[in-house]
């Protein structure tokens, strides 16, 4: 057989020489290394999606626990808003309606005033009331006044007009038991 004919194949071994291995083995070993290498990457991978899924739960644990901290405060400002709102609310109830009594008060104070205007005129313009100071039936101060302060002074003057009756009803009384045959 010729050099370089189909038949030489033991002559490709023979070259390499003693020791070498045959070029079977080769492919065998580049199948097995390119085979490690996919495993070792597939694993690299699995370990890398591993790692982003751990990262990502992670971020959100943070985030949430963020929020939740963040929320904490934002619910607590509702909450005191409402709250205000409220109070806010019920004091203006309670205005208004302090205003209502008050225009109440300030109308009946008005009446009393004007009821004790009337009075004053009605009785007497020349009303003098006597003092039970002295025996004598003197006229003491001058007619009430027509304001509401001056209430306590009318006041005083009618209960010293009723005891000064009531001390001429004693001794009209007295006078009469003395008179009297027993």
């Amino acid at each position: 057989m010729a050099p370089g004919s189909r038949g030489e194949r033991s002559s490709f071994r023979s070259r390499r020489g003693p020791g070498v291995p045959s070029p079977q083995p080769d492919v065998t070993m580049l199948s097995r290394l390119l085979k490690e290498h996919q495993a070792k990457q597939n694993e690299r991978k699995e370990l890398q999606e591993k790692r982003r899924r751990e990262a990502i739960t992670a971020a959100t644990c943070l985030t949430e626990a963020l929020v939740d901290h963040l929320n904490v405060g934002v619910a607590q400002a509702y909450m005191n808003q409402r709250k205000l709102d409220h109070e806010v609310k019920t004091l203006q109830v309670q205005a208004a309606q302090f205003a209502k009594q008050t225009g109440q008060w300030i109308g009946m104070v008005e009446n009393f005033n004007q009821a004790l205007k009337e009075m004053n005129k009605t009785y007497s313009p020349d009303w003098k009331p006597y003092s039970t100071h002295s025996d004598s039936w003197a006229p003491t101060s001058s007619p009430p006044s027509q304001e509401i302060g001056d209430v306590e002074n009318w006041a005083r003057s009618i209960e010293l007009d009723m005891r000064t009756i009531a001390t001429a009803l004693e001794y009209v009384y007295k006078g009469q038991l003395q008179s009297a045959p027993s």
